[in-house]
């Protein structure tokens, strides 16, 4: 079994990520799980190299973390209720090459992501991540003043379109500044224009300017890290206080990935 002694914390960049080594995932004790607890709060994201995890032990892994959620107009994998098979689907159709968090269009989005490959492209397939507190933090105090308690309104446009859902599109509002729950630290809660296409009580064209400002403040080469994917790697990544974006780059070749997403609460 794994012991917190075991476990080596190395920062990926100076804003966002850390890898773990020393940890095997499947046979962790309370103390070895409270410093990788600790390491996901202060970096926003965790790689751990060479897991090689299989489906059961990363269900285990995950249910550590709160409670497994299932996202509408999603199919899970049988046997593994909460485990999302995620395939090329061509670039045309992926539902997630821009920056984003996830299913930020629930009433309560999902708190935690975790992506274990099984089957990677020879060269491609990156993640790209951003640390959204510094996003917050780099605004003016005159515009972290106007932004208190003003919220935006998040669709699941992007994934009903590339699901083939029927029926009214779901949405949420939510407030574009969230309080992270467990740090206390404030990020910016945005999302591609198609996903969060207003402000509340504002028309599109009124919201467009501001939210492409505050969309284009995350993705700054200093407060961003890319994954480059290896063959066993397990990443988690916090939608709290993080977007992430998953490049396709690597044309009809296959590249799965098994994810599980942890539920969170309302945004405040």
């Amino acid at each position: 079994m794994e012991t917190a002694r075991d476990i080596d914390v190395k920062p990926l960049t100076g804003s966002i990520g850390a890898a773990i080594r020393g940890a095997d995932l499947g046979t962790l004790d309370d103390d070895a799980f409270a410093v990788i607890h600790r390491a996901f709060l202060d970096h926003c994201m965790l790689t751990f190299p060479g897991q090689h995890i299989d489906d059961a032990g990363l269900l285990a892994f995950a249910q550590r973390w709160g409670d497994v959620m299932m996202t509408p107009m999603l199919t899970y994998l049988d046997g593994y209720p909460g485990i999302l098979r995620v395939f090329n689907r061509g670039k045309a159709a992926t539902p997630t090459e821009y920056w984003h968090p996830d299913s930020a269009y629930l009433e309560k989005p999902p708190a935690i992501s975790i992506l274990a490959a099984r089957e990677l492209p020879a060269t491609g397939g990156d993640t790209m991540f951003c640390n959204q507190y510094l996003a917050y933090e780099s605004l003016s105090e005159g515009l972290k003043a106007y932004l208190q308690g003003v919220r935006g309104k998040f669709t699941g446009a992007i994934m009903a379109r590339r699901t083939g859902h029927e029926g009214e599109v779901p949405y949420n509002y939510h407030p574009i500044v969230r309080t992270h729950p467990e740090t206390g630290r404030k990020a910016l809660y945005i999302s591609h224009p198609d996903t969060v296409p207003s402000f509340e009580n504002m028309t599109d064209a009124e919201s467009r300017p501001l939210l492409d400002y505050l969309y284009a403040c995350g993705p700054q080469p200093d407060r961003s890290y890319r994954h480059i994917w290896q063959p066993g790697d397990v990443v988690m990544w916090d939608n709290r206080c993080t977007m992430h974006y998953a490049v396709h780059d690597f044309g009809e070749a296959n590249r799965f990935m098994h994810r599980v997403t942890i539920a969170g609460d309302r945004p405040v």
